[in-house]
């Protein structure tokens, strides 16, 4: 059995590789530059205007609470966001990255009992 001289190489498969690649890079590119994906909704003749509140709760290095910028106790925004409807109002939570994770964990307890849907967790690029 004599053995073939390899001479040549096929790069017809790293070809269909490097392609596939590409296209998987390109597509991800466009999502990671605009960071959303654009939806034109459409409109409907029984349109009902929400009244959603947005709420900004605060916690700074040292562990104090900030309830739409006003300092309160842990106590108190709990109450607060007891009365609030879970289902409409956005919570946006922002945290000093210095802060111990325990004053998160807290706040994230409290909405999650009360069954908040709409948690925004603020972080700076």
């Amino acid at each position: 059995m004599k053995r073939e001289r390899f001479d040549k190489m096929n790069v017809v498969p790293f070809i269909d590789i490097v392609l596939v690649l590409l296209v998987i890079i390109l597509a991800t590119s466009t999502f990671v530059k605009n960071k959303t994906i654009v939806v034109d909704l459409p409109s409907a003749s029984s349109k009902k205007s929400e009244e959603k509140k947005t709420i900004h709760i605060a916690i700074d290095k040292e562990g104090k609470y900030f309830y739409n910028h006003e300092a309160l106790s842990l106590d108190i925004i709990k109450e607060k966001l007891i009365k609030l409807d879970p289902k409409k109002d956005l919570v946006s939570l922002h945290m000093d990255k210095a802060s111990a994770f325990e004053y998160f964990v807290s706040v994230i307890d409290i909405l999650k009992n009360k069954g908040f849907e709409n948690i925004s967790i603020i972080t700076k690029q």
